[in-house]
């Protein structure tokens, strides 16, 4: 499929969530977020890897290798999910199904990547105690089980070592798989079936490196061999070979190809080794695979196949693209672009589902089978790390499980996201943006910072800070619509050229058409604090560094905030200093004024709010009417988050002081209460509220900082708080 009809379809299939039509289909909404520390609070890290669900669709259970064991979560009421225990295994959880009353695990035991051993764990799930153990004979990666959970088969990876040759195979030992017959749930160890896998495989033929497994309604196998990027396909019961194929090489057309701080979507790469990860049968004859990419792949999106191999539907970037239009692009991390991995196919009611975790961006792209081109339904936000998903078709319910544990930075840790197919709209995006002149999607990331237009209701200008430093950007934002649209982007210059490694973190208008702009500095790094005026298009016409009374006393968390008061020669921007300098008492920032006309700087401070945990910082400021308005927030997420606030300061109390006198101290009112608004979403609470804007219906929008989904969800949050008295 050429870039071009990609992206026309992408535009269809994203402007069909903006309004319903007459007879609304089921869409997909997050219900819960489970944090699984509370499975296992003393452990130093823990994750959600490979997610499966009992029988009557009431549990969820979840490997967690880091913290090796597995873990359980009650969703009775999947609104509400709570803790169901978890229990510490011998090894390394791999991956996890459910038989019966019986949970069957993969335990990675392997003493070396030369010496790799494993085992099956066959666990009562009512007592939460081992059964059985079946030896394995080598490293397990997926485990999967037919239909009516008679048969069950086991990826044996044997994994390469990466730091090994730049982790170029054959890396031996070989992988294989293995089959096991099952009666009631309890696994007879002796009948497992050895299935030998080498010379199969164009690349590295000798050493076959199986990474996942499933079967269709015959009890045939697929196995995916990422990196031989190869499928071989098995009979569950004989254990025979019935067919194999190389999953061959995809064209990119239209992709960022540079970790560069810029969003640029017009490489191009041939050739590239699709490398699938998951596989999951739509039908008895064809499959589809997630294209994950390892040491030399990176396609970036999934394929399906019809069981001899051909293509039946190749969607090359066409999901990445998905992912841009929503801030989701990854570009600190774009070798393998939103790195498809975990993969779920299921039937609710009519439909089949196809749903693709995208690791490295944190959505789900959801689409429906049509048997041929699938339909784009829509993306999930997820937690960090989608790694595993499983369908509940019988309870219209779906879940992920999120690898990605933040507790070494006291932030929080693994998530599992709930969601529910029912009527209604989607809750998400709720910020999208369109195509360029060009037809490609315009790429936006970590919003930072906010200014409404000072005539027309709905229209903001935000900037992005500097996960885009080689790009930094005013975006134009429609927010009549809903989701709300970023409809140009105007990158900031100097000299004909993009303003290198600016950290834009507020903006204001000039009254003249044009912005002035606050970038934050990094005195280890030799960039200046510093302020822009910026004309419409882009220029900078002025720069205005810090004064040098302030240079003695600053860390890098400077400006995140700027507003204008007054007009004209009397026009003064006031700017929100984030964090306390050495020169500020515990618990109070300044807010610095610049006056252009005369270049007066002067300051006054503001008193924070105490915290517990992390600190307490100021992230925006914004002047309507008679008030400057301020977002306050701590800089933790999920529970651990208790501070995220809109508070104002009367602009009569605005009176600058020297900067080397003292300065007076403001008085604040609170306004509004983020944190349930920040629930809402039924995710994990966000941590970066950063932007504020009031529009000239007196309107207030609040936008969320996904820092340019570097440990972070990528979701941004857009809403409203209605008029703002």
């Amino acid at each position: 499929m050429h870039t071009k009809r990609l992206l026309a379809a992408i535009a269809a299939g994203l402007l069909g969530t903006t309004a319903l039509p007459a007879i609304a289909a089921p869409v997909f909404n997050r219900i819960a977020s489970f944090p699984v520390e509370l499975n296992n609070p003393e452990a130093e890290e823990t994750s959600s890897e490979i997610i499966t669900v009992t029988d009557d669709g009431m549990m969820l259970i979840y490997s967690d290798s880091p913290a090796g064991g597995i873990g359980f979560i009650d969703i009775a009421d999947p609104k509400a999910p709570k803790s169901a225990g978890f229990l510490a295994l011998d090894g390394e959880p791999t991956s996890v199904t459910v038989v019966g009353g019986k949970a069957l695990v993969g335990i990675n035991t392997s003493e070396s990547f030369v010496k790799p051993s494993g085992k099956l764990v066959v666990i009562d799930i009512a007592s939460k105690s081992v059964d059985s153990t079946c030896d394995l004979g080598g490293q397990p990666d997926s485990i999967a089980r037919n239909g009516d959970g008679t048969l069950i088969a086991i990826a044996i990876e044997n994994e390469r070592d990466e730091e090994l040759n730049d982790g170029a195979i054959p890396q031996m030992p070989a992988g294989f798989v293995t089959i096991f017959d099952v009666a009631g749930g309890a696994v007879d160890c002796a009948t497992m079936k050895k299935v030998e896998l080498t010379g199969l495989a164009e690349i590295a033929g000798d050493d076959p490196e199986a990474e996942f497994v499933a079967f269709n309604g015959a009890d045939e196998i697929a196995v995916t061999m990422q990196e031989n990027n190869h499928i071989v396909l098995v009979d569950g019961k004989s254990g025979m070979v019935t067919g194999h194929f190389s999953v061959g090489t995809v064209d990119l057309d239209g992709i960022d190809t540079k970790k560069d701080g810029a969003l640029v979507f017009t490489g191009k790469k041939e050739g590239v080794r699709r490398e699938p990860d998951s596989v999951k049968w739509l039908d008895n004859n064809r499959l589809v695979v997630a294209n994950e990419g390892d040491y030399e792949g990176g396609s970036r999106g999934f394929t399906i196949f019809n069981r001899d191999g051909s293509v039946a539907y190749e969607n090359g970037a066409a999901m990445e693209m998905m992912a841009v239009r929503l801030g989701h692009y990854p570009d600190a991390r774009n070798k393998k672009g939103v790195e498809p991995e975990g993969l779920e196919v299921a039937k609710f009611g009519d439909a089949t589902f196809i749903f693709v975790m995208q690791e490295r961006s944190s959505l789900v792209a959801v689409f429906k089978d049509t048997g041929a081109e699938p339909e784009y339904v829509q993306s999930l936000p997820s937690g960090i790390g989608p790694e595993g998903a499983v369908a509940i078709p019988a309870r219209n319910l779906f879940a992920t499980a999120n690898e990605v544990d933040l507790r070494e930075d006291k932030l929080g840790g693994s998530h599992v996201m709930i969601y529910e197919l029912a009527e209604g709209e989607a809750a998400y995006p709720q910020l999208i943006s369109d195509l360029d002149a060009d037809g490609h999607p315009i790429g936006w990331t970590a919003i930072s910072g906010a200014v409404a237009d000072a005539e027309k209701p709905g229209i903001l200008y935000a900037v992005s800070d500097s996960f885009l430093g080689a790009q930094p950007s005013i975006y134009t934002i429609d927010a009549t619509q809903a989701p709300a649209r970023i409809t140009t982007k105007t990158i900031v210059t100097r000299g004909g050229d993009a303003a290198q490694k600016l950290d834009l973190e507020g903006i204001t208008l000039d009254g003249k058409g044009g912005f002035w702009v606050a970038s934050e500095g990094r005195s280890d790094r030799l960039i200046p604090h510093a302020l822009y005026h910026v004309d419409a298009a882009g220029k900078i016409v002025e720069e205005v560094a810090f004064p040098q009374a302030l240079l003695p006393h600053e860390i890098r968390f400077g400006a995140e905030g700027i507003a204008a008061v007054g007009e004209g020669d009397e026009q003064v921007l006031w700017v929100a200093i984030q964090r306390e300098w050495k020169d500020d008492p515990k618990g109070q920032v300044k807010l610095l004024s610049y006056k252009p006309s005369s270049k007066e700087w002067g300051a006054v401070r503001y008193p924070l709010e105490a915290v517990e945990t992390g600190w307490a910082g100021l992230s925006e400021i914004t002047v309507h009417g008679d008030y400057a308005y301020i977002i306050e927030r701590d800089n933790q997420i999920a529970g651990k988050a208790v501070l995220k606030k809109l508070y104002r300061v009367s602009v009569a109390d605005l009176v600058p002081a020297a900067l080397d006198g003292e300065l007076p101290v403001v008085s604040k009112e609170e306004v509004r209460d983020l944190l349930p608004d920040l629930k809402s979403a039924n995710g994990y609470v966000l941590d970066k509220v950063e932007s504020f804007a009031i529009d000239a219906a007196g309107e207030g929008f609040v936008i969320t900082d996904n820092d340019g989904v570097a440990d972070s969800s990528g979701e941004t949050m857009f809403w409203s708080i209605g008029t703002v008295q």
